[in-house]
């Protein structure tokens, strides 16, 4: 039998070094930008600006001029007969004001200006801090959950943890990830980047859970065997339905990251790493911890003889 666990010191380093650079990369952001990356306009606030023109036009025509003017955070969206857009961009001084107005006039011709308007953030600081909040309550949630579903196992309070673990593993890749790319492509967070983030977590348990309950399954099953055993068993059964699952979503996604519109990509590409990783923690980080940790030996530094003998509990 292919076994897994032994090499989970491995499956550690690849995590960390991923989680290395975007933790420093958060922190640099975090000095230059007063945040861990850069913020949209769904955080800051910005100008709602509201313009009519002769011929229907397409959003991402008006978007293309705030771009090539040096606003690529620009949302444009159509109103009505597509002859009226509403746009919602940084904030803009009178000078910035008239200088996209003319932009807008030399490719679309004559502009009529319906209403301009300074607007606060859709999300405030009190979203926000319900959000983190949400995660912290997440955690605490699951952790009792398995204690319960897990009552019956050995160490229940371990398979609790362990997922808890891998839960906030998933949290740092995503928004580690997302920092780099905030700093190296201009991207920025919106309400996208929350909605996704949230739905990552909730990916990433369920992954988690699959994995747990049949390392649960073959505990009784195979008494006496130490639990790296019985998890190398657990993840070859189980690894070729999480891969099917989910090489599936992520190839969706990828083609949408590819040939989508420039507004979704970074909403797409929060998912694509998220959904990543929380397949990948589900089966080399959370259940390497419930092995390890069952050892002793939860970073898997020791060699293979120095490992103790299985413990009685898990033949009971």
């Amino acid at each position: 039998m292919f076994h897994i666990v032994e090499n989970r010191k491995w499956y550690f380093l690849l995590s960390a070094l991923v989680i290395i650079p975007g933790l420093i990369a958060m922190i640099y952001s975090l000095v230059t930008f007063g945040a861990p990356f850069r913020l949209g306009i769904d955080f800051t606030g910005g100008s709602l600006w509201e313009v009519s023109f002769p011929q229907p036009v397409q959003s991402l025509d008006v978007r293309a001029v705030f771009v090539q003017n040096g606003y690529p955070d620009t949302l444009a969206t159509s109103v009505g007969d597509t002859k009226t857009a509403e746009i919602r961009t940084k904030p803009l001084d009178e000078i910035a004001r008239q200088k996209l107005l003319k932009a807008m006039q030399d490719k679309f011709g004559s502009v009529n200006e319906i209403q301009f308007s300074s607007v606060g953030p859709t999300i405030g600081a009190e979203v926000t801090q319900a959000a983190s909040l949400a995660v912290v309550a997440m955690a605490l949630v699951i952790l009792v959950f398995l204690i319960l579903a897990f009552r019956r196992a050995p160490n229940p309070f371990r398979w609790g943890v362990s997922a808890v673990v891998a839960m906030i593993h998933d949290l740092l890749v995503t928004m580690g990830v997302f920092s780099i790319l905030s700093l190296f492509l201009g991207w920025e967070a919106d309400a996208l980047f929350l909605t996704a983030v949230l739905t990552v977590l909730g990916f990433s348990v369920q992954d988690t859970i699959v994995v747990f309950d049949r390392i649960r399954e073959n505990v009784p099953k195979y008494r006496g065997e130490p639990m790296r055993r019985v998890v190398d068993r657990s993840l070859l059964e189980t690894l070729h339905r999480s891969l099917a699952i989910h090489l599936t979503a992520l190839f969706v996604m990828a083609a949408i990251l590819i040939f989508g519109g420039a507004t979704i990509k970074p909403f797409i590409a929060v998912m694509l790493v998220g959904i990543t990783t929380g397949t990948y923690s589900s089966i080399f980080n959370a259940s390497q911890i419930l092995a390890g940790w069952d050892e002793g030996d939860v970073l898997g530094l020791r060699t293979q003889g120095q490992i103790e003998a299985p413990k009685a509990s898990l033949a009971s």
